[in-house]
């Protein structure tokens, strides 16, 4: 639903700007840093413009806005991309890019850390600021789900 103010509820509008901007405003910037926040913080009081007659109806203003500031400048994800394997490389598994880009980011920098670097559970650990287990559990989820995408049923090499 789009609707936008007449000429005549920029008084209005203006009045509610000066007493909710300051506050998300510091609340934005505090949460996400200066660029996010103030981005946020217009791209939620453009949709309070957008639809102000919804805006004026609001039980809690600063608590929708700040829903609002937080999904229109949530990072959107971006599909990981791994390169080709060129002739270079005969000892990738074709599918494996893909198979890796299904996995959370969780489950592929564990897996990929430990199983394609040599590095020990516990320094992804504190590489990642968690606990060993943490990372003991997103090693075994993301290579059950690798099994499972690749068909593999056994981790010996032929």
């Amino acid at each position: 639903m789009n609707d936008k103010p007449s000429k005549d509820s920029a008084p209005a509008f203006e009045k509610f700007v000066l007493e909710y901007e300051p506050a998300l405003r510091r609340a934005f910037v505090a949460a996400y840093g200066t660029e996010r926040g103030r981005e946020a913080t217009a791209e939620a009081l453009a949709w309070a413009w957008e639809h102000w007659q919804q805006t004026q109806t609001l039980h809690n203003p600063r608590g929708y806005l700040w829903r609002v500031g937080v999904s229109r400048t949530r990072p959107r994800k971006t599909p990981i991309v791994f390169p080709e394997p060129g002739d270079s490389e005969p000892w990738i598994e074709p599918a494996l890019p893909a198979a890796l880009a299904a996995l959370t980011e969780s489950q592929r920098t564990a897996v990929v850390l430990v199983h394609g670097h040599g590095w020990r559970l516990r320094e992804v650990a504190e590489l990642l600021g968690v606990k060993t287990t943490t990372v003991q559990n997103h090693l075994e989820r993301g290579m059950t789900k690798l099994r499972l995408v690749l068909e593999v049923t056994s981790d010996a090499q032929q």
